[in-house]
């Protein structure tokens, strides 16, 4: 898309193509947040100790992983972006309401297996065409997909914390599902009649693009800049699977506060993503990932020292604000390294490396808090982002990038 034919950022239709999009982001966040706000809930029904409640956070990424590379794969083959954001709204509702209808491990691993297929189908489906849409601001259409996410996370926990109260576990997990259902449709009918760029760029033919990604795939740049967001998603797993542990079994909160808590770790990033994205289509986008990196170390290992609920509570909003202010940054950052023909693709490739390191959080956190209790998982998720911020040095400069 040249200059002369960019949309313009003030006019309804491109508004309104980003807020649907960014509102069904926040859907399929509202519904695997909902999940970690009743993991304390599932856990203690099942009677599980650390190590295999941290299990079950696993099964959703290792269902993110699963999914990521085919859905990237067949959304640039076939084009299908609003197809399969639809897709993967329907299937996580499913997921959810599937996990209230059981009380098996088993069944409840699978059913968190397809949560986490689901969450990241939609990514690159969503984030290419929202590039494609945009292509000249990618900083402030990441925001504020990011900021759906931020939503989601913070109304998901707030109304599973709120249902709590009167329902069990079950009956919340099938409630919260219905919001899923709703965006699809939204989309379904929004989308299809309301593109500010209609036109994709040229698909290339399957030779053309497996030698593409082959050359992507083996270009040790890219590697480094996989590695460090996985270090920035691998703190954010984490924090999501134990935080809710640790506010309930140690700092013992009840469980609308839980909720209340979560929410204001999502208002911090709801705060700080609309600045991040569009002040890095400004000044860069590394300047802006080295400052959330470092600030998030900090502030992760200040957790460790709080006890008193509204300082912790104060802490955690300033957490979210600096570890959510990377994603869409991280990702607009991306997209400016990719070719457009291989957009969905490659974000598939960054959000498996994600799904690997963020699956590997839960179990390795599980087996410390085990064995070393539940500060110990804070000290192992500091020293992942601190890695991520020497791998941020490493990836070479882009027009973007610096």
């Amino acid at each position: 898309m040249t200059d002369a034919t960019a949309p313009s950022l003030r006019s309804f239709r491109t508004q309104s193509l980003v807020g649907v999009v960014s509102l069904g982001h926040g859907a399929t966040h509202w519904a695997s947040a909902t999940f970690f706000l009743l993991l304390p809930a599932i856990s203690s029904s099942l009677g599980l100790d650390y190590t295999k409640t941290g299990l079950l956070a696993t099964a959703f990424y290792v269902g993110s992983m699963l999914s990521n590379m085919p859905s990237g794969i067949v959304v640039d083959l076939t084009g299908w972006r609003i197809l399969y954001q639809v897709l993967a709204l329907v299937l996580g509702s499913a997921a959810l309401a599937a996990l209230g209808l059981t009380a098996s491990f088993a069944a409840i691993w699978v059913c968190l297996l397809l949560l986490g297929a689901a969450n990241m189908m939609w990514h690159p489906a969503a984030i290419s065409y929202l590039s494609i849409q945009l292509p000249k601001n990618r900083g402030y259409s990441m925001a504020m997909h990011s900021l759906g996410a931020n939503i989601g996370d913070a109304a998901g926990p707030l109304a599973a914390g709120w249902l709590l109260v009167s329902y069990s576990w079950q009956s919340t997990a099938q409630i919260n599902a219905i919001p899923g259902i709703v965006c699809a449709l939204l989309i379904l009918i929004t989308l299809k009649f309301n593109d500010v760029h209609p036109a994709a760029p040229r698909r290339s033919p399957p030779r053309e693009y497996w030698k593409g990604l082959a050359e992507l795939m083996t270009d040790r740049a890219q590697w480094s800049f996989f590695l460090m967001a996985g270090c920035r998603t691998m703190t954010q797993a984490g924090l999501l699977a134990f935080l809710p542990l640790y506010l309930a079994h140690d700092l013992g909160m009840s469980p609308f506060l839980m909720g209340v808590t979560m929410m204001v770790l999502q208002l911090g990033g709801m705060v700080a993503t609309p600045i991040a994205g569009i002040l890095s289509d400004r000044v860069g986008r590394r300047p802006i990932v080295l400052a959330g990196m470092f600030s998030t170390t900090v502030m992760v290992v200040a957790m460790t020292f709080i006890t008193n609920h509204a300082t912790y509570v104060a802490c955690i909003s300033m957490l979210g604000f600096f570890m959510y202010a990377m994603r869409p940054v991280i990702q607009s950052w991306q997209m400016d390294r990719s070719p457009p023909a291989l957009l969905a693709s490659i974000t598939s490739a960054m959000f498996t490396v994600q799904a690997v390191m963020s699956a590997a959080a839960p179990l390795v956190g599980g087996m410390l808090a085990d064995r070393f209790g539940l500060i110990s998982v804070f000290y192992f998720l500091a020293a992942s982002v601190l890695v991520g911020n020497g791998l941020c040095l490493l990836v070479p400069k882009t027009e973007h990038g610096d």
